[in-house]
């Protein structure tokens, strides 16, 4: 399954430093940084803590013929179905033991295969709740090893409602009409709900499936249609290849498609009637995704078409369901005039990652959940290595830096965060799998190795993986033997073997930093690694198999990014570089290896010098990657706070996306500790001049032709302008939305986003009840979101009020899983939205305590104030905060740890003022009023230019 645009998703954690660091994380400012593929994103049923939650390997099955009926054309939920089970017996045994879930009125049989005059045996059966082990057997029936049987169970079920297993979805069509459909989401334990099966990822069989429904729905699944088979009202369709369980798919409705076929395979778009027009983005870049994998792989694809459809109500962003993927709405439609560059570009990744698993999961399954990452980090690293082959021009690779990339650095910051191969048994373990490490880390490792080795022998060790071990389930040991195969056969030399070198990232937690000191006399360098953590006293003893490579001021090509040096499970390496002592030095040539990077004071003040100056010499995404670091070595006490705080001087010369992102990043944190401070005014100046240049240069015009990451990078830059209160930003982002009210000037869609919010920090209640009216009227899924978050961004109290208070009003238009979702862009925009927000729920909080938790079962009153509090960052917002806490404390509605929950996150925010807010603050004082001590660094800056220069 796939994450939403992580894949822009950065979770913002901030280390404070006092006697240990605290680590601080925020929400994303705007919400894509929600798993998109998160299967278990609804409320999970507890389980006993049983030993083992693993079917007995007594039996094994081969296929299933699997016989569904369903009436959900009139918005009916009872179906009934029939399974046959084909299965043979490794094990003598008295029982056999299947997975059920919500499923009843069993009745089964079995009958012996290869056996002249067997008759069908009728067995008893027996449930296991906690396990949801639906045993079968037959007294003085034994199942002997070495036979195959037939087991039929009847049984009957009820479609969900919470977008899990086999459940019902809604939506209302253009004339207002209620229509329905039946779906399913099977990843990960789901399948057992529509009916009873051998539900573990290993235990791969064929299928044959028959939906029976009214004539006037159509049903599409895994394999094309069998026609011979159906008949008005009966669908059956094609056996399908030996799979899992969990990647079987089937849909009854009444959806549209549109087809195409490229390379041989047809492959087709369905969505729901009216929506037509939207689907040929989605097809068109599916057809030359598949193909660009297939070529990569030198693999084909398996099955005889391949079918991807949007639905209404899906609590996963997507899922690669074997020939049939499916997707929310917003991620597989898209309409040139309306849509957002983000929208095109999340299509594009979030179909290459569903179809990566095609082969990553699908062809090739995993042993078992705790090797999640095995499919999840290739889907990851191929949604955007994919694209980067069918639209190479795009440079997807900065987003992906800017995102998944640096998501799962911040996750492994933590001294207790869980290795890649982790070991689960129950469901509700399962789900918790569903993270950055198994996507962000392992397609950044992943990534990692395809650099270090070089792209030809990790394509080729992927082509002996596919190949060994298709139609099979295979473990981390598989891809290292493929891969090291594929190094032989290349006649590449590895330094160690590739289960030791990639096991040492696969199975433990972390992340390493290394630590760069130069003997500028000798012209050598000296690595040394740790594992990196937030708090800079933490220590252990792990250690990686570190592949180093680097550029200098003599030798700045960043274009070949194989592995010249490695640190071979040792903490040291001394490389005889021969560097000029005048020399800078970049380690990590793009990024593109997963650690950071700390250099020596002299080496980072030289690297200053150079972005003043020559800022293009550097990649773009090392650029990046030394604001981020650099942020978390100031504010861990690593490294003085002046030395992010001048690199970032270098700005007003900065055009690319992955930079301005980290910036963004570091500049909104900065903003929501400062934004109350007394002496903000300095830190507002320092942020208006990093960025007022490049936003005069990109402007608030959307301008045809230009660079894909040009329209990303004039998004950020805007948010950072207005953000900070440049008045030009707030003056021309108020007028185009005051145009669209006035004067019915359409503001582009690309650009909307920032418009809404920004203009709206200044708009009167016209405007913001134009805006406001304009998302209780959208039937716009994507506009509906972009609209909510906009109106948090309002600073006029009264309107603030009108629009979290709308979460409660029943009379409204808002959908049922929007109402919790209207407190978080109101209150994490500044003190304002803040200070409305516990207000609010000092009135209410009963009330909105009884909105529907969502797919979480989190209660949202208290993830709202546990979410407030992760902002609240002064006395009299500690104070409001508090008397909320002790209104709701007692109650029923939030646990007992809430009290300490606000405690923790009020406690580190403290703390990071604390250790930060006097030297940022110092120095950008002296900054405004041109101190010696910057005028002295400056004129560092040009003498060292000087002897460059002259050398």
């Amino acid at each position: 399954m796939s994450r939403v645009p992580i894949l822009l998703a950065v979770f913002l954690a901030i280390s404070a430093v006092t006697q240990a660091a605290v680590v601080r994380t925020f929400p994303p400012l705007e919400q894509f940084g929600q798993l998109l593929e998160q299967p278990n994103a609804r409320a999970l049923v507890p389980f006993a803590d049983e030993d083992n939650y693993r079917l007995p390997n007594d039996t094994i099955p081969s296929h299933y013929a699997v016989s569904l009926t369903t009436n959900v054309h009139t918005g009916e939920t009872k179906f009934t179905g029939t399974v046959a089970i084909t299965l043979s017996v490794v094990t003598t045994t008295s029982n056999i033991v299947v997975h059920a879930r919500q499923l009843e009125n069993f009745t089964a049989s079995i009958i012996q295969q290869g056996v002249t005059g067997a008759t069908a045996q009728e067995l008893t059966w027996s449930y296991e709740q906690e396990r949801e082990f639906l045993t079968l057997s037959k007294t003085d029936l034994s199942f002997t090893e070495g036979t195959t049987w037939v087991l039929t169970i009847n049984y009957e079920g009820n479609l969900r409602t919470d977008n899990g297993g086999f459940y019902l979805s809604t939506f209302t069509d253009d004339s207002g009409a209620t229509k329905y459909l039946a779906t399913t989401q099977f990843e990960s334990t789901d399948a057992r709900h529509a009916f009873p099966c051998y539900d573990e990822p290993a235990k791969r069989a064929q299928f044959t499936i028959t939906v029976k429904h009214d004539p006037s729905y159509n049903v599409i699944s895994n394999m094309p249609k069998d026609e011979a088979a159906s008949s008005s009202g009966v669908t059956a369709f094609q056996t399908t290849k030996d799979m899992p369980t969990y990647l079987v798919a089937f849909i009854v409705s009444e959806f549209v498609y549109t087809e195409g076929e490229f390379n041989g395979l047809p492959q087709r778009v369905f969505s729901r009637k009216g929506t037509e027009g939207d689907q040929e983005w989605a097809l068109t870049t599916g057809m030359l995704v598949e193909k660009r994998l297939s070529e990569y792989f030198d693999v084909p694809f398996a099955l005889p078409k391949l079918d991807q459809a949007g639905i209404p109500d899906f609590a996963a962003g997507a899922m690669e369901n074997w020939g049939l993927a499916t997707y929310r709405e917003e991620y597989i439609l898209y309409n040139p005039e309306n849509s957002t560059i983000n929208t095109q570009t999340n299509i594009a990744t979030i179909e290459s990652h569903e179809d990566a698993h095609m082969w990553f999961g699908d062809l090739v399954a995993i042993e078992w959940w705790t090797f999640l990452w095995l499919k999840e980090g290739f889907a990851t690293l191929f949604e955007n290595l994919a694209v980067d082959l069918a639209y190479p021009e795009w440079d997807i690779f900065q987003i992906f830096h800017a995102g998944s990339y640096q998501s799962a650095l911040v996750t492994d910051a933590s001294p207790s965060v869980r290795p890649m191969s982790h070991f689960v048994q129950k469901p509700s373990e399962i789900a918790l799998l569903y993270d950055s490490v198994s996507y962000a880390k392992a397609g950044s490792v992943l990534d990692m190795w395809r650099h270090a080795l070089t792209n030809k022998v990790f394509q080729r060790g992927l082509h002996n993986y596919l190949v060994d071990n298709q139609y099979k389930a295979a473990n981390p040991t598989k891809l290292f033997e493929g891969i090291a195969k594929a190094a032989v056969e290349e006649n590449y030399a590895v330094p160690a073997t590739v289960a030791e070198m990639m096991g040492s990232w696969t199975n433990q937690g972390g992340v390493p930093l290394l630590t760069v000191t130069r003997d500028y006399e000798a012209g050598t360098f000296t690595v040394k690694q740790s594992v990196y953590t937030n708090d800079k006293d933490y220590t252990n003893d792990k250690l990686w198999y570190v592949p180093i490579n680097y550029a200098d001021f003599s030798n700045n090509d960043f274009r070949n990014t194989e592995a010249t040096h490695y640190l071979l499970n040792k903490t040291e390496l001394v490389v005889d570089a021969k560097l000029d002592s005048e020399n800078w030095l970049v380690l990590n040539k793009k990024s593109v290896f997963y650690y950071r990077v700390n250099y020596d004071s002299r080496n980072w003040q030289m690297i200053i010098n150079t972005l003043t100056t020559r800022p293009h010499t550097i990649d773009p995404r090392n650029r990046a990657q030394f604001i981020n670091d650099l942020y978390r070595f100031v504010t861990s006490g690593r490294v003085e706070h002046s030395t992010l705080l001048q690199l970032l001087t270098y700005l007003p010369h900065e055009d690319k996306y992955s930079p301005w992102s980290a910036a963004n990043t570091v500049i909104t944190l900065f903003n929501r500790y400062l934004s109350t401070d007394e002496a903000y005014g300095d830190f507002q100046f320092y942020a208006a001049h990093l960025v007022s240049d490049q936003y005069d240069k990109f402007g608030v015009n959307d301008l045809h032709g230009e660079h894909h990451l040009v329209k990303y990078t004039r998004n950020v830059v805007i948010n950072i302008a207005c953000l900070v209160g440049v008045q030009r930003c707030l003056t021309d982002t108020t007028a185009k939305l005051t145009a669209l009210v006035e004067q019915g000037t359409a503001i582009e869609p690309n650009l909307q986003s920032q418009v809404y919010c920004n203009g709206l920090r200044q708009a009167d209640s016209k405007i913001f009840d134009f805006v406001y009216n304009k998302l209780m009227n959208s039937n716009d899924q994507a506009e509906r979101r972009l609209l909510i978050s906009a109106l948090g961004c309002t600073q006029d109290v009264t309107l603030l009020e009108k629009f979290v208070s709308s979460s409660i009003d029943q009379t409204n238009s808002l959908r049922v899983q929007e109402r919790i979702t209207l407190l978080s862009p109101a209150y994490s925009r500044g003190e304002v939205g803040l200070l409305a927000s516990i207000e609010f729920l000092q009135k209410n909080w009963e009330e909105y305590a009884n909105l529907n938790s969502g797919f979480g079962g989190v209660n949202p009153l208290y993830s709202d104030i546990v979410g407030i509090s992760a902002y609240t960052v002064n006395a009299k917002q500690q104070e409001e905060l508090q008397k909320l806490v002790d209104l709701v404390k007692n109650s029923s509605y939030v646990p007992t740890t809430l009290q300490d929950s606000v405690d923790a996150n009020v406690n580190a925010n403290t703390e990071w003022l604390t250790a930060n807010r006097n030297p940022l603050m110092t120095w950008v004082a002296g900054f405004r009023s041109g101190s010696p001590a910057l005028g002295a660094s400056l004129l560092a800056v040009l003498l060292c230019l000087l002897v460059a220069k002259l050398a």
